[in-house]
């Protein structure tokens, strides 16, 4: 329910100059909670339920769930640029807000017959649509039966009658659009202070998932997932060079409420972001060479998201997985799993959907298996995969790491990524020991460019925001810094890993993979990590 460009300056007064923030709490009725149908209570929602596994066990299957899902997204952004009318270096500017919000309501059917999957899906949550939508998924499974290798098999699950629930202390949907868009006019207002900043653009993304989950195992699990995502950055414009440089604070989202917005330091770390943008802009470039890296965590979480992340998943490995983003180097699973060293013996990587505030923290999966954490890396030394009930068995194992997941309600549950987590070092080293360890290197910090292969295994990774060492010491920005290496070098490369004091919890809030492509979100966490003799690129 987007408004039209036109609506959205009239009503928020961004056409002018600034906007005022009395201004932005004029919030149009578009902007109000929308309504895809009745909330619907336990004693409902498992009657509907019984609805779509009684027809099932009826028409033969072994095995049938449903999920009920309602899904609620709000996005909230601000950018501020110049008056071009007022002529280059003008202190004036707009303030151009969006708001955008929108709400799904639907089940999913999922049934085993003659040991072959079909799925069937509806926005309509009402009885009879129910009974047809099971029918539906029971022929489509006949009509995959035809094509049947082998019969899905699936791992043993207890059966569980449980609701949990994201703690959170303010709803981000109950905040005012008004206050949420006053509260970033203030951190553009205080980054345009500094001179040379051209753009400031900042964002808050909202997300409920309120799901309701019942198998022929007699399970019965309603679950609310919310999750928060801050951030904003600033641009810098050089015009007698024609160069532009930016600089982001990548607020870490969270499971979590509006709370974490209050809380995260958007408001204090507005200026200083503004002047590092500025002296990126006017940063030497890196002189490429063999250097040794200091990560800070905003940067090796994407690290570890695609190089240990993408390549621990089952599926990739096995080539189920192939069309987006390829398969893994960790393959075949009988000589790799307990044999491969991907690591140095400090690199200790967890699978995980438990970590409080995580992304992909929930209570139970999409195959209704409890939250569980293991060891994907022990030692550097590969040991699992991220698995579902009917994997587990490809690999000998008896029970599911719990990472089956679908992004909406009429989307097919298959294993996604879980959160994936480097250990923190326990030798008690802080990111000025790390530091003080490097002679010649580069510091990095957020996220920036990156390429990996077809099996996660040669990449290059940039970043947003650089500076040299020289002798222990951290020295002046630098500018276009790029590294490049291949996975199991990299990762036995790592000889310094800070302690817990200084590990952080950084999410993605999204990754794309399948076809029909969906998305979720994770959490890689990590402390700042030293890496030895890694190839260093100058991109410009």
């Amino acid at each position: 329910m987007s408004p039209s460009r036109r609506d959205m300056l009239k009503t928020l007064g961004a056409a002018a100059a600034a906007v005022t923030v009395a201004d932005l709490l004029r919030v149009p009725s578009w902007a109000g909670p929308p309504q895809a149908g009745p909330l619907l209570g336990l004693a409902e929602l498992e009657r509907l339920g019984a609805i779509a596994l009684d027809r099932a066990r009826k028409l033969g299957c072994s095995y049938a769930d449903i999920r009920i899902n309602r899904y609620r997204n709000r996005s909230v952004g601000l950018r501020t640029s110049p008056d071009r009318s007022a002529g280059a270096g003008s202190a004036k500017h707009h303030h151009v807000p969006s708001a955008t919000e929108s709400e799904t309501f639907g089940f999913g059917v999922r049934v085993l017959q003659q040991g072959v999957w079909g799925f069937a899906a509806s926005p309509r949550v009402e009885r009879d649509e129910i009974a047809r939508v099971t029918g539906e998924a029971v022929a489509i499974a006949r009509a995959n039966a035809a094509l049947r290798r082998r019969p899905v098999e699936l791992a043993p699950v207890r059966s569980y009658r449980e609701r949990y629930a994201t703690p959170f202390e303010r709803n981000p949907f109950e905040v005012p659009i008004g206050e949420q868009l006053a509260l970033l006019q203030e951190i553009h207002e205080t980054a345009k202070q500094v001179a040379g900043v051209m753009n400031v653009s900042s964002s808050l993304t909202f997300r409920t998932e309120d799901k309701y989950f019942a198998s022929t195992e007699g399970s019965s699990i309603q679950q609310l997932i919310l999750q928060t995502y801050p951030g904003f950055s600033a641009t810098a414009v050089d015009f007698a060079t024609r160069k532009s440089k930016s600089r982001a604070f990548q607020v870490v989202p969270v499971t979590g409420g509006y709370e974490h917005v209050e809380r995260c330091g958007m408001r204090e770390a507005a200026r200083r972001v503004a002047e590092e943008a500025v002296e990126h802009l006017a940063a030497p470039s890196v002189e490429p060479g063999v250097k040794d890296l200091v990560l800070l965590p905003s940067h090796l979480g994407l690290t570890i998201h695609e190089s240990i992340g993408h390549s621990t998943e089952l599926d990739r490995a096995l080539g189920y997985e192939a069309n987006f983003a390829g398969t893994s180097f960790l393959a075949p699973p009988e000589k790799v799993m307990g044999k491969l060293r991907v690591g140095s013996p400090l690199v200790n990587v967890i699978g995980d959907r438990t970590l409080p505030r995580a992304m992909s923290t929930v209570g139970y999966d999409d195959d209704g298996v409890k939250a569980t954490s293991w060891h994907i890396l022990k030692d550097g030394v590969f040991q699992a995969y991220q698995t579902t009930r009917d994997q587990a068995h490809l690999v000998g194992e008896t029970a599911s790491r719990g990472c089956c997941y679908a992004d909406s309600f009429d989307s097919v549950p298959f294993q996604r990524m879980p959160n994936v987590w480097l250990e923190p070092g326990t030798d008690g080293k802080s990111l000025d020991d790390l530091i003080a360890m490097v002679d010649d290197g580069v510091l990095i910090d957020g996220r920036g460019s990156y390429s990996i292969d077809q099996q996660r295994y040669n990449f290059q990774f940039g970043g947003d925001a650089f500076w040299e060492i020289k002798g222990g010491k951290r020295g002046r920005m630098l500018a276009d810094v790029a590294y490049q290496s291949k996975t199991t070098d990299f990762w036995g490369a790592c000889s310094a890993i800070a302690d817990k004091r200084f590990w952080e919890n950084v999410g993605l809030g999204s990754d794309g993979k399948g076809q029909p492509g969906q998305t979720n979100a994770m959490s890689h966490g990590c402390s700042p990590t030293l890496f030895r003799g890694v190839r260093v690129l100058r991109t410009e």
